[in-house]
């Protein structure tokens, strides 16, 4: 396991651990929720006896489980949400991230190459058997074991991960050629324009909270907004020109 596996394994244990707290605060909400006579002291189905001396206790009773079984279901939502975020964890594909990115795109890269193969074979026996693509006598329409559309996705998801693959040995080899070192750029005193090769990100830097217009432009094009290193970042080098076009 590298250091990328490591950190999604950490981040799928820190939600689950929310999660968990989640559910046990939901729980508590719950419990608190109970109106029965032995907890509440009110008689289970008595009405409120309005001008009675207990008429405030049992409206406060009621309004209390009724807070606190909103607050149960919120955070039972809450918890779903955490867990499902954590089950998600490690299955978005390939990262840039990952260290290891460009040997299991090829894993990815070769295996496809080999069902195209395979894929190919198939029909060319189909049609070495003197079968034909094309409406039957019945109206039927035969096809080959393997239609046109399977083997054409396939091509185009082999092309998808060779232009991964050949962007990330790019971005490596500019990683390399900068000493592993952060390249800055400044436009005009608004932004810095930071190629970070430890985060693999592209981030602008402002000083200060840009405004909501800026932000919005740029978030429209993959930027967010990382408060704590008062930055947009995005993953990708294609990136780098929304800020020239931006702030020529």
């Amino acid at each position: 396991m590298n250091a990328y596996e490591r950190k999604q394994e950490a981040k799928r244990a820190r939600l689950e651990a929310a999660a968990e707290r989640a559910r046990e605060k939901s729980n508590s909400h719950y419990k608190r929720a109970d109106l029965r006579e032995e907890v509440s002291g009110i008689p289970l189905g008595q009405p409120i006896l309005v001008g009675h001396h207990s008429e405030g206790r049992h409206r406060a009773a009621i309004r209390r489980a009724d807070n606190a079984m909103r607050a149960s279901v919120e955070a039972s939502k809450r918890a779903g949400e955490l867990e499902a975020r954590a089950a998600a964890v490690g299955t978005g594909g390939i990262s840039s991230d990952d260290p290891d990115a460009i040997q299991k795109l090829q894993f990815e890269i070769d295996k496809a190459k080999a069902y195209q193969d395979a894929m190919k074979a198939a029909n060319a026996k189909w049609r070495k058997e003197g079968n034909k693509a094309g409406r039957q006598a019945d109206g039927s329409w035969l096809e080959p074991p393997c239609a046109p559309y399977q083997t054409s996705n396939n091509l185009a998801n082999i092309k998808r991960m060779e232009k991964r693959v050949a962007q990330l040995r790019a971005d490596h080899a500019s990683a390399e050629a900068a000493g592993g070192e952060n390249k800055t750029t400044s436009y005009q005193g608004v932004c810095d324009l930071v190629e970070n090769f430890d985060e693999n990100r592209l981030q602008i830097i402002f000083e200060g909270k840009p405004s909501a217009e800026v932000r919005t432009e740029l978030k429209s094009n993959g930027f967010r907004w990382a408060p704590s290193q008062g930055a947009l970042a995005a993953a990708t080098e294609q990136r780098r020109a929304i800020c020239r076009d931006t702030f020529p």
